[in-house]
């Protein structure tokens, strides 16, 4: 297929904390502060003064407060702007008031954008700045009075941000705006701190309220606090209400101020009109230390505080706390009367369900909702609701709807593609991850982790139509809980001085799982009735480096018994027993062949629910499969990086173990190289269902196998799900028909699903592997199951539930079959896997074919096992030959090894005899454990010029061991293996 640029189709959706991130961009971080030495002293004599600005800051949690550097005359304050850039100016306006004035001048020449704010000593300066207001309007961006506290230096500082961001945070983040109108240099100089200083105490106490929140969302979420936007003239205070009307947090105004250039009495009154005028429901607080006016604000429905008051402080905090949504969240009724009361975001969805009609209309009308959730940072949802009037919703209850809905899909967009703390009231989703205990999430939850953030993030409907992407609803223990096992019941020193895993796995099986871990997983079981799959999880596993695949052990749970404290035993033995795998010997000498010390491996838990329904007592997905995105194996018109799937029907431990299933590629699914006699021969007789009717489960001693049973096809037939997924042998036509009211033997080849496309399966294949191959930058497997039950939206879904890279050598091979001496060829292939060359090895060990018995594969294990501990105590690779699959669990295409009886095979050769002919399908694990050692994997289905394995010069070669099956023996010089990946030629050469 056409390659999709993932560039254009990853587009992360921007939840709560990206906009947080994009608030704010001008930040001031450099101050250059210009006084007299007098008049600088006159700050700093009690104390440091540098020490108080950062103590003002993290008294109100603020985390980077700005640098400050001083000059005292304008010789060094122009050279210090020359040599350094800064944020914003300070004038100090002491005893000599005329040189702030002239300087200013000359910084506005040398940067023009520079804020320039001057501070005066006190009250009776102001005069003489007032008098020099025409001289100082373009040089001067605002005059400040020093009131005694350093608190006016933070205030200075806000005061400038907030100008500068208001314009992006509002359209950005939809930040709520105070306007504060008011000429008067010593009120602004007291109330600018002392409404920071409110507005940022009451957001800090709202986040901090939330609980559930790291450190640098907090940070983040800071920056979301409304922009105080200081103005002196009726004229400026009325562009901001046009400009800003939509995040129009609040109005407190001053009465009188000027107005077409003079002082006017009403400018206050007749701004607040203005406001009101427009039918927002936007609270005002009318100030004036006249307090006759508070009839005045009386009649137009303000507030009002006076100026000179004693508590001038505590009357702002509590106009704030209580008009601007800071406070809690008091429902009232039409009359004002309290009829509930909401500490939260949780308490007040919660509250938000039961509340009477008539309280969910006051508070609509007043766009109070959309005020509360904007001070507490829910940005999205407060400008999803605040888009909305009254008038377009036919009743309340489709307002409540509405709102709920709002939360609910706000909710699960900022959790989605995350992995997220455990919360019993969020497991039941698969938009997300859900961790319990901290610590990796080891190799494969990385890649579930991975695979959740990238479904998220991409609008695969547009993709891939007619078929859903997910992955199944999944919590996952991080590896902190392994280590606390292991601390809580003392078994560091005893297991890995001991290498008897039984007495390991005992300590392990006797040991208690951490409270805290234990109340997570009873709250889990809860909450979650499906079965569910207990997958390891270890460092190494599934890595992009490192080879740990299938080595560990995967149960399956159906978690259907009514007592939850028997499911839960049954959990807790499952994770139990996957911690103790990492001690088996299989793994063990998975650590011995890459160099790992065991002590180096740690171990994760997923807890996956299971794809699929219940059918007549057995739990199992319609279809399984695995896909690689390169393919080793192509035929006729594919190419290797179309990639292949090979699928089947139930659980996916069919599929990964190398036994008979249906192979395909996503590019081209109608193509079939078989004969029909090869597939009704070669076709899915079995499938394997969690048994949902056991009792007296026992994964101890039944380990893996402990719920899984084994079905004969009919079964599934029985069941409805052979409907899409096989075909009739049509004895009368000598052809297969999708058509399962014909009598006949049933052909497992997903007909309608591939040729005929009625589920986009191997479209949908197609189209991830083309994306996770790039965004992983190596060729990929994936696991998935399919559910072809219809979803809310009338379609199937297509499950992920694994992915891991496919490592291949990269260096380039090429083979130049004219110079190659055929005479000198132990082997040549034409189909192979692998790239690169070998020139170190001399051991090959291969089949005696006069006593191949393909009922005794599984004594050919065991004596495989036996060569290759040898060859392991001796640190030699071999060549390794032998008829049938290596690895399949179907002992009767092949022989059964585990990767752990032939780890040291550096080449391993498949060959297909006359009555044992060669289908070339690895199990899934095998695979991954090939590809990630770089071992070469030849296929030789019969021999030919361009296939064939030279018998007759191994059989010439020094014999150092012939048991019974195989024979080993030792060439006297290396031989020369030269793989071509791209050809997929592969010789074996003596020299």
């Amino acid at each position: 297929m056409e390659e999709i640029s993932i560039s254009k189709i990853y587009k992360r959706k921007k939840n709560d904390r990206d906009i947080f991130q994009e608030l704010m961009p001008y930040k001031v971080k450099e101050i250059l502060l210009i006084a007299t030495y007098y008049d600088a002293y006159t700050i700093v004599r009690e104390g440091q003064f540098s020490d108080k600005i950062v103590g003002e800051y993290l008294q109100l949690n603020l985390y980077a407060a700005p640098r400050f550097t001083s000059v005292a005359t304008n010789e060094e304050a122009l050279e210090a702007l020359e040599n350094r850039h800064y944020d914003m100016v300070i004038l100090m306006a002491g005893l000599d008031k005329e040189s702030p004035l002239e300087l200013s001048q000359e910084i506005k020449k040398v940067d023009p954008e520079i804020p320039v704010l001057v501070l005066v000593n006190n009250n009776s300066d102001l005069a003489y700045f007032d008098r020099a207001a025409d001289k100082i309007k373009n040089n001067i961006d605002r005059v400040f009075v020093w009131n005694g506290s350093t608190k006016i230096f933070m205030a200075m500082t806000k005061y400038i941000e907030d100008k500068m961001n208001l314009e992006t945070d509002t359209k950005s983040g939809d930040v709520r705006v105070i306007l504060l109108a008011e000429d008067s240099v010593k009120y602004y100089s007291r109330y600018l701190p002392l409404l920071y200083t409110s507005v940022m105490t009451q957001t800090q106490k709202v986040i901090s309220d939330e609980g559930d929140i790291d450190e640098l969302h907090k940070i983040l979420k800071m920056r979301a606090r409304p922009k105080v936007i200081l103005v002196s003239t009726f004229e400026d205070a009325v562009d901001v209400v046009d400009k800003y009307l939509e995040n129009l947090l609040c109005v407190i105004s001053d009465v009188r101020f000027a107005r077409d250039g003079k002082l006017d009495d009403d400018s206050g009154v007749d701004l607040i009109k203005y406001v009101q005028a427009k039918n927002m429901r936007i609270p005002c607080l009318m100030q004036s230390h006249d307090t006759d006016n508070a009839i005045r604000a009386m009649q137009v429905d303000a507030d009002f505080i006076n100026k000179n008051s004693d508590t001038l402080a505590l009357d702002i905090y509590n106009f704030i706390y209580t008009k601007l949504g800071f406070g809690d969240f008091v429902f009232r009724n039409q009359s004002g009367t309290r009829v509930a009361v909401a500490k939260s975001m949780e308490e007040f969805e919660e509250k938000l369900r039961f509340v009477p009609d008539e309280s969910l209309l006051f508070h609509s009308k007043r766009n109070g909702i959309s005020t509360w959730l904007m001070a507490r940072g829910e940005i999205n949802v407060a400008k999803k609701l605040r888009r909305y009037q009254i008038e377009d919703f036919k009743s309340v209850k489709d307002l409540r709807k509405f709102c709920l809905d709002v939360f609910e899909a706000s909710r699960i967009k900022q959790l989605r593609g995350r992995i997220i703390r455990f919360k019993p009231n969020i497991v039941n989703s698969n938009h997300y991850i859900v961790r319990m205990g901290r610590g990796s999430l080891g190799g494969k939850g990385r890649g579930l982790a991975f695979l959740s953030n990238f479904i998220e993030n991409i609008y695969f409907k547009k993709l891939i139509k007619d078929i859903n992407v997910s992955i199944p609803k999944t919590a996952i223990v991080g590896v902190d809980e392994y280590d606390n096992f292991i601390e809580k019941n003392n078994l560091y020193d005893k297991i890995y001085l001991d290498k008897n895993y039984k007495k390991v796995k005992e300590l392990f099986l006797k040991g208690d799982i951490p409270d805290k871990l234990g109340n997570k997983l009873r709250q889990y079981l809860e909450e979650i009735n499906k079965p569910i799959a207990v997958r390891s999880s270890g460092l190494f596993e599934d890595s992009l480096m490192q080879p740990f695949a299938g080595v560990y052990a995967t149960y399956l749970l159906p978690n259907n018994d009514p007592d939850i404290e028997v499911r839960y035993q049954q959990l807790v033995t499952a994770i139990k027993l996957i911690y103790a795998s990492i001690f088996t010997p299989e793994a063990q000498s998975y650590f011995s062949a890459v160099d790992y010390k065991i002590e180096e491996e740690k171990m994760a838990v997923i807890i996956q629910e299971v794809v699929g329904q219940e059918y007549n007592g057995k739990f199992y997905p319609n279809i399984s499969g695995v896909a690689q995105s390169y393919n080793y194996y192509p035929f006729s018109y594919m190419k290797p990086e179309d990639g292949f799937s090979v699928m089947a029907i139930g659980l996916g431990k069919y599929v990964v173990g190398g036994e008979k299933t249906h192979r395909f590629c996503p590019e081209h699914p109608k193509l079939q190289l078989a004969s029909i006699e090869d597939q009704i021969k070669d076709s899915q007789k079995y499938f394997y269902a969690i048994d949902m009717q056991k009792e007296n489960i026992d994964l101890i001693n039944d380990g893996e196998d402990a719920v899984t049973i084994k079905y004969e096809l009919a079964e599934a037939e029985k069941d409805g799900n052979l409907l899409h997924c096989a075909s009739v042998y049509d004895f009368q036509n000598d052809r297969l028909e999708p058509d399962l009211n014909l009598r006949g033997p049933r052909v497992v080849d997903f007909a309608n699903i591939l040729k005929y496309n009625q589920v986009p399966v191997a479209h949908a294949l197609s189209v991830l592997l083309n994306i996770f191959k790039q965004a992983m930058g190596a060729p990929v497997e994936i696991e998935y199951a399919v559910d072809l039950s219809k979803g809310k939206d009338g379609n199937p879904t297509f499950h992920l539930l694994q992915i891991k890279p496919l490592i291949r050598q990269e260096m380039s091979v090429e083979i130049d079959m004219s110079k190659v001496d055929r005479n000198k060829l132990v082997m040549l292939a034409n189909k192979g896997m692998g790239n690169g060359k070998v020139n170190h090895i001399r051991d090959v060990i291969y089949m005696d074919l006069s006593k191949f018995d393909r009922t005794k594969t599984e004594e050919m294990a065991e004596e495989m096992e036996l060569l290759n501990q040898k060859m392991k105590e001796q640190d030699r690779q071999y060549v390794l030959f032998g008829p049938g699959r290596w690895g399949t669990r179907d002992k009767f295409t092949g022989i059964p090894v585990l990767w752990s009886q032939i780890s040291n095979a550096k080449v391993i050769v498949e060959q297909g005899l006359e009555d044992f002919p060669l289908d070339a399908s690895l199990g899934s694990h095998f695979f991954h454990n090939v590809t990630s050692m770089n071992v070469g994997y030849f296929s030789i289905k019969n021999n030919s010029e361009l296939n064939f394995v030279n018998m007759e010069m191994l059989d010439k070669q020094e014999k150092i061991e012939h048991i019974h099956y195989f024979k080993h023996v030792r060439f006297k010089e290396p031989l020369e293996i030269l793989m071509d990946g791209k050809k997929q030629t592969s010789v074996i050469s003596y020299k």
